[in-house]
């Protein structure tokens, strides 16, 4: 019986209608996320145009099997961490909110409303157990709900009391002491780094980014193999382990899923890590010098990995699925960051992606299939692993474990993005929050502490653009936050700077209009080629006097009215169609809800017209582009698959206008440079 399925019944949801009753939903938007897909998904594989359309295809197939199943296991465990991973990055690809919804039942079977997590034992102190605390963050963030930030807070206590060893590295488990597994640092890391972001306690944030380096910088010092670049499994500092060897104290040999582990720690911490550091160099060359290993030890045939990923001919050895899509994932993530050159490392990841599916992946009546995965690998313990070649190669060999379906989702989804990341190359998208400053309670932060929200990259719950802005950084931009007035130091740096619903002093006591200064810098920096996008609301909810002064420059004037509203969500009341044209190419039904409409003089010309009222307008302003809107209509609560109808595409549209818009500065500053 799952440990907290009498939250369910005392909120009066039925379990299995939750999760079943969604199936069937259709994934309308996806051809615009992905170039080359074909609109409308085939059953064959080999019927798709790109090895993107494939990798998506794969990642849905198997999501959607594990939605139809929907089973999770007694105890709290890394392994459905891995999988809610794999479902999250899918969610925020597709704005499917099955996928998101699978995450949420699943750890509503653990956490009550006090934050306990049913079955963790913090005396145990497992890094395995930290694992799933990023996916309570996501939940926390997006929701809301105080039970997965309490439940979250019962992780990061652990991880403030876990034992360390003689040079500050922390155990691997209680029942291990002084030990230091590769797996360890994906375990703990990357829950390690967002958690003290969302705390932005600025006395302990160095202290704390520091220590998140020393753990990789210990794991560097003591496990790397310098003849073939890799990581051995794992370091005993008393050397004490049987294991271990006495006079370095590490293993004898070298996992593949370990450097599974060790590579994808790597490069989701990187993400986030801030670049101004030093120790992010030192963490990005660590990160550099394994992924040339990994591809040194890539099978020349398959393209897969081994388990002892260095030893290929050893007899008994075997390609294994799991490190496979863990190197994977790594690989092209590094590509789309920046952190690898896409060459050699594309054509290797390539190379790899199909030799997973040729090796490990087949449809069975029961559902699709990934075989091939190691299913445990350890030390030490009863009965006692020695870490032996013989052993490595004793564990048995499984199918559809979620560490390897978890894998598969990353390293499927990272595919699927990898075609995009060259659209936003060298270009910056700003955002307002000078004009439009509002702030809320910080649910992180001391008493009296207060986050900013509202129409911001940083928002996740409804009112905020973080879905929005991560069509962005698929697409390799750049996003600021602009915090003061824009002056033409700020500006010069941005190619896109967008204005969202200017505050009125009903919204802030002491609001920031959009004076003179700021209209003659905006105005010239639109002539040298900038892109304005302007976003209002309905009468009542936005300050118009200075935004229309802004916007008369161009031509615009945003009405002081407001229609299209929804009421008990009639959600059709709120359906617009757009043209087929070069913003909105894929997407044709958008829902906006309480907006404005427009008026228009040359420059500017109608862009979106409903029943004689002008929704969206353009105008082409020297080098630049003005795009004004009635409404902030692609936040959260409308793009991210949780709320609307399937038969809406704001998500669609938001990646048709993230093209446009970044397609527009690509040009402009090409120009510009090849005119100098």
């Amino acid at each position: 019986m799952p440990c907290n399925e009498s939250y369910w019944r005392k909120n009066g949801m039925n379990i299995k209608s939750l999760v079943y009753g969604l199936i069937g939903i259709g994934l309308c938007l996806t051809s615009a996320l992905v170039p080359g897909q074909v609109a409308g998904w085939t059953s064959q594989r080999h019927l798709h145009q790109t090895l993107a359309d494939t990798a998506l295809w794969e990642a849905q197939q198997f999501a959607n099997a594990s939605i139809q199943q929907s089973h999770f296991p007694d105890k709290w465990g890394y392994e459905t961490g891995v999988v809610w991973q794999g479902m999250a990055a899918l969610w925020l690809l597709t704005a499917d909110g099955r996928y998101f919804q699978y995450i949420q039942h699943g750890l509503d079977q653990y956490i009550s409303t006090d934050g306990t997590i049913c079955s963790y034992r913090p005396a145990d102190f497992k890094l395995d157990d930290l694992n799933n605390g990023r996916a309570l963050l996501l939940m926390a963030d997006v929701t809301g709900i105080a039970r997965y930030r309490l439940a979250a807070a019962r992780l990061w206590d652990q991880l403030q009391h876990q034992p360390r060893n003689a040079s500050g590295g922390f155990w691997h488990k209680q029942i291990y002491p002084h030990q230091m597994w590769v797996d360890g640092l994906y375990m703990a890391e990357p829950f390690y780094l967002q958690y003290i972001m969302h705390l932005k306690d600025s006395q302990s944030m160095s202290r704390q980014l520091a220590d998140i380096a020393h753990q990789f910088l210990l794991v560097r010092d003591h496990l790397l193999d310098t003849a073939t670049g890799l990581y051995f499994h794992a370091w005993d500092a008393s050397h004490r382990e049987q294991w271990a060897d006495p006079h370095t104290g590490r293993s004898a040999n070298i996992w593949g899923r370990g450097d599974g582990w060790l590579a994808m720690a790597l490069v989701d911490v990187l993400e986030h890590y801030p670049h101004h550091l030093p120790a992010y160099d030192s963490l990005k060359q660590m990160f550099s010098h394994l992924a040339k290993a990994i591809v040194r030890a890539q099978d020349s045939v398959s393209g897969c990995w081994y388990q002892l990923m260095a030893k290929p001919q050893l007899p008994g050895n075997y390609l294994e699925s799991s490190a496979t899509a863990m190197f994977i994932y790594a690989l092209a993530k590094g590509i789309r960051l920046g952190l690898l050159p896409e060459l050699p490392y594309r054509v290797a990841v390539e190379r790899a992606y199909r030799g997973m599916l040729k090796q490990f992946v087949r449809s069975t009546p029961q559902g699709p299939e990934l075989g091939g995965i190691c299913s445990v690998a350890g030390l030490g313990g009863k009965p006692y692993r020695d870490g032996s070649e013989a052993y490595y190669l004793s564990e048995k060999v499984v199918s559809n474990d979620p560490k390897g379906v978890g894998a598969f989702l990353l390293a499927s989804v990272e595919m699927a993005k990898l075609p995009l990341y060259q659209k936003g190359k060298n270009i910056t998208i700003a955002l307002d929050h000078y004009f439009n400053r509002e702030w809320r309670p910080d649910p992180f932060g001391a008493p009296g502490a207060r986050e900013p929200f509202h129409y911001l990259w940083s928002d996740w719950q409804n009112s905020g653009f973080s879905f929005w802005g991560q069509q962005f950084l698929d697409r390799g931009a750049q996003l600021v936050t602009i915090e003061r007035a824009p002056t033409s130091q700020t500006l010069r740096r941005v190619q896109v700077y967008i204005i969202v619903d200017p505050d009125t002093r009903a919204e802030t006591s002491s609001p920031h209009y959009i004076d003179r200064t700021s209209i003659r810098l905006i105005r010239q920096w639109v002539h040298n080629g900038g892109i304005l996008l302007l976003m209002a609301n309905d009468s009542g909810n936005c300050e118009f006097d200075h935004l229309n002064a802004l916007s008369a420059s161009f031509g615009i004037h945003f009405n002081e009215n407001s229609r299209n509203h929804v009421p008990d969500h009639d959600y059709q009341a709120g359906a617009l169609h757009t043209p087929a044209d070069d913003i909105f190419p894929l997407s044709r039904r958008l829902f906006m809800k309480e907006i404005c409409t427009l008026g228009v003089k040359p420059p500017a010309r109608a862009e979106l017209i409903d029943h004689g009222d002008i929704i969206i307008a353009r105008a082409k302003y020297g080098r630049g582009w003005v795009l004004a809107v009635g409404d902030p209509w692609l936040y959260n609560e409308y793009t991210d698959g949780r709320k609307l109808p399937n038969d809406f595409e704001n998500a669609l549209a938001g990646a048709d206008l993230a093209d446009w818009l970044l397609t527009q500065a690509q040009q402009i500053w090409q120009t510009i440079n090849n005119r100098n």
